[in-house]
């Protein structure tokens, strides 16, 4: 978790929330009044966000008292107490739609994506996530991958050079912008992975002949195509699989021997885990 980053979402997400006060609050509750809540999971899953709770809670007032009952990756039922906050009545009222946002979204990401990696047991292929995040919240929904099991792909446009097909198109075909991407990095003196996409057989054996590359996308490969393009391939490179993978057929990709897949659902359209804050 980079504190910084975490710190600086909690600032622009209280500002959206707060503006110029609570005024529920201030007008319904006495300034010094304390108590107790406790986080209550309504849904069976994968618990993730805990620990930035505990930070989003520390932020807006150090004096809360936390207790964490539950812990991030571990399987939560209906029922379940993930943690018991006590201290500022205002305080925990400001905190609490924050975290629960946070925290139901992280926690639906996590168990899907908990599901997805242990259907793929017993083969060595690995889960990736994609760019396909909500702006503003990528660090966290990428945590949460990595609390469900998954791998983080890279992170944003600035840690990895992935060549994809606007990209050779603009370039002028795969062999330029592969060139290019080298000459790229060395006048630059950066040391970055350079993955690059490839749509059918025929670019693949452009890609092949030209090297000077880490790591190969088939996108939009069918199992018996992708099995072709494994072998073709042969181990010189590491591979990832993309496009139109779900959960039903993404056994079928794994057992074609390819060393990631990467699914843009796991971010882009999974269903929150149901939770609540609750006075007691």
């Amino acid at each position: 978790m980079d504190k910084q980053i975490i710190d600086l979402f909690i600032k622009n997400a209280l500002a959206e929330d707060l503006g110029d006060g609570d005024h529920t609050s201030l007008s319904t509750i006495p300034a010094d009044t304390t108590g107790k809540a406790k986080l209550i999971i309504k849904e069976k899953g994968i618990i993730a966000g805990v620990e930035l709770s505990l930070h989003i809670f520390n932020y807006i007032d150090s004096h809360l008292q936390v207790e964490e009952l539950i812990h991030d990756g571990e399987s939560v039922k209906y029922g379940d107490i993930a943690l018991i906050v006590s201290g500022s009545v205002h305080s925990i009222l400001l905190a609490e739609r924050l975290i629960l946002n946070c925290m139901q979204r992280m926690s639906g990401i996590a168990t899907k994506t908990n599901q997805i990696v242990k259907s793929l047991a017993g083969y060595s292929t690995k889960l990736l996530d994609t760019r396909k995040t909500t702006p503003g919240l990528r660090l966290l929904e990428k945590w949460a991958v990595r609390i469900g099991g998954g791998v983080n792909h890279r992170i944003g446009l600035y840690d990895m050079i992935l060549i994809k097909d606007n990209h050779v198109d603009y370039a002028g075909g795969i062999s330029n912008a592969i060139k290019a991407a080298n000459l790229y990095l060395q006048e630059n003196n950066r040391k970055l992975q350079i993955e690059i996409e490839v749509r059918n057989l025929s670019e693949l054996q452009t890609v092949l002949e030209t090297g000077n590359v880490n790591r190969i996308m088939l996108d939009n490969f069918e199992p018996s195509l992708l099995k072709d393009a494994i072998k073709l391939i042969n181990g010189r490179y590491i591979t990832e699989a993309s496009g139109g993978i779900t959960e039903a057929n993404i056994v079928d990709y794994a057992a074609c021997g390819v060393d990631f897949i990467s699914m843009g659902a796991l971010t882009h359209s999974v269903k929150s885990l149901d939770m609540s804050l609750k006075a007691f």
